[in-house]
């Protein structure tokens, strides 16, 4: 990528380059031919060395005198020529110069050598995310908030810039460039060993099918989470064995059942899956009745099959409804309290404004709201722009895209056994789940937790892993949740879950006996982790911790301890 960018400088200033050197070389060949006279009157010729040094200092317009004697009337008229001819030369270099670095091919090329110089330079995992949208901004900071780094491709120029913009503790590399080219995806690091995962995050399905396909070509090994819409999209990649393949509509829908059904449970599968920074909110259930689903596009179709699952009386308002015979449609927008009374709205338990125009869900939230003031209320919020007011409206959910499908993307790539937990936590009833709430409030407190596994390996716990099975020790989950420095007192953190032979569990007992290549899912704060980390790799930090003895660790220290005793 260097030599384009040095290949395209010497192209556009060859001519001007050319002129320069030929002014110079004639320059440098009248000085050697035209004759000089000394003090005695005999002629003299300069050097071609002494004709490149004059030249050098005298016709860049620096000066410094006639060398190595004073020059005849012929020689300075010469030189007088060259001279002009010379500013010429680099008036027109300058001015190319210029032209070039305004050229739009030019910078371009700059920044696409600068980037892939960023990229060679990364020498730590890092994520490469295609799109960088609201979704992609959401993980980006995500990311940077775990300590993880990560590369951003987007066809649109204004949302890298946003990228250079945002306040990261690590510097991100971005480049506005189309990510359906496999030719740009191998130079955000596609192939580089360093390379973790690939999302797939543009509001375009094909174009987050063809990332899919070009990263199962070029670098098989790589995961790749897909966004996805359209039922035919996701069928295309799921043919093919794309890893992840996110509908926020599919999730949203499952949510909403998901509350309805066991709210306790909701609570927590939303807790665990939150952004980082967000705090538990208040749980939530919709209640069961009839239902009024304003807009049945790709979301409203999503709802509302979730609801008829749930076997709920439904009515849908849409300005061109289908044929399907099975609903009960009303023509409109729901944006008139007229089009809302003709659709029963008094007998409702709940609506659902799901447009695909924030306004026209404000609208209808508000005018049903104004209509019946106990009504569950539903809306869809296409962008984060409108954040404040959908805020100042408060809808009892909110459903947010681009928030989805970054929870499900941190949850499938930071945590792999977070699927297995959270399909664990599904088959519980709401009893169980609010006391798991309460438990990881009481150690955690209500900020979404950070969630690390570890797997009792000689790589990942030595220390641990050394007691089990060199040292026969008797070690227990409750165990390493005691901090390294005062075993009486206990980590901010929870073992969520626990997997054994293959076999997973949730919310383990604290007194449950470790076994090596046990490996334990724990929630709790970033400052846990680190200190946890020291009781599983350091000997002598387990060893007080299981046995509250501080063991000295050189012989030297060993002995007088022994001496002392």
């Amino acid at each position: 990528m260097e030599s384009s960018v040095l290949f395209l400088a010497l192209r556009r200033l060859r001519a001007p380059l050319l002129l320069l050197i030929a002014v110079y070389s004639i320059g440098i060949v009248g000085l050697v031919l035209i004759p000089g006279r000394d003090a005695a009157g005999a002629d003299w010729h300069l050097s071609f060395f002494q004709a490149f040094y004059f030249m050098s200092y005298t016709a860049s317009t620096i000066g410094f005198g006639e060398i190595p004697r004073e020059f005849t009337d012929t020689q300075r008229l010469w030189v007088t020529t060259v001279i002009y001819l010379a500013v010429i030369g680099w008036a027109f270099t300058l001015a190319s110069l210029l032209t070039l670095l305004q050229d739009a091919a030019f910078r371009r090329a700059l920044v696409t050598s600068r980037f892939a110089r960023r990229v060679r330079e990364i020498n730590e995992p890092f994520y490469l995310v295609c799109g960088f949208g609201e979704t992609g901004m959401m993980l980006g900071r995500a990311f940077d908030h775990l300590g993880l780094r990560f590369v951003a491709l987007d066809i649109d120029t204004a949302r890298i810039q946003e990228l250079e913009l945002l306040d990261l503790a690590a510097d991100a590399a971005g480049l506005h460039a189309d990510a359906r080219l496999p030719a740009n995806l191998e130079l955000a690091g596609l192939t580089k060993a360093e390379c973790r995962g690939v999302l797939a995050i543009t509001s375009d399905d094909a174009a987050n099918l063809a990332i899919a396909i070009s990263v199962r070509l070029l670098n098989p090994k790589v995961p790749v989470l897909c966004r996805a819409h359209s039922a035919d999209t996701v069928a295309n990649m799921a043919s093919f064995g794309t890893d992840h393949i996110i509908n926020p509509f599919t999730v949203f829908g499952d949510y909403v059942a998901l509350a309805m059904e066991a709210p306790g449970v909701y609570g927590l599968v939303s807790w665990l899956t939150g952004l980082p920074g967000t705090t538990l909110e208040a749980e939530t259930a919709p209640p069961r009745g009839r239902w009024i689903v304003c807009g049945y596009g790709r979301f409203g179709r999503e709802l509302v099959k979730a609801l008829q699952h749930m076997k709920l009386d439904i009515t849908v308002i849409e300005p061109r409804p289908d044929h399907d015979s099975t609903l009960n449609y009303i023509v409109g927008r729901g944006t008139e309290a007229v089009t809302l009374h003709e659709a029963n709205i008094e007998h409702a338990v709940g609506i659902v404004a799901g447009t695909q125009d924030d306004i026209n869900n404000l609208s209808i939230a508000m005018t049903a709201r104004e209509l019946v003031p106990e009504l569950f209320v539903i809306t869809r919020q296409n962008l984060q722009a409108n954040r404040r007011l959908f805020e100042a409206f408060a809808p009892d959910i909110n459903m947010v895209a681009s928030e989805i499908v970054a929870h499900q993307c941190l949850g499938i790539l930071i945590n792999p056994l977070l699927g297995a937990l959270l399909a664990d936590i599904r088959g519980q009833d709401d009893a169980w789940a609010r006391a798991a709430t309460a438990r990881l409030l009481e150690t955690v407190g209500p900020e979404v937790p950070q969630l690390w596994s570890v797997r009792i390996t000689p790589a990942e716990a030595p220390a641990i892993y050394r007691g089990l099975v060199g040292e026969g020790l008797h070690i227990t989950l409750g165990d390493l949740l005691r901090a390294p420095d005062n075993r009486a007192l206990r980590l901010a953190a929870v073992a969520v879950y626990l997997v054994r032979d293959g076999t997973g569990s949730a919310m383990p007992a604290e007194a449950s006996s470790l076994e090596r290549t046990d490996e334990i899912l724990f929630a709790g704060t970033s400052l846990a982790r680190a200190r946890q980390s020291a009781l599983l790799r350091n000997v002598k930090v387990r060893d007080y911790v299981l046995t509250g003895e501080d063991v000295p660790e050189s012989w030297l220290w060993q002995w007088w301890a022994r001496t002392r005793q």
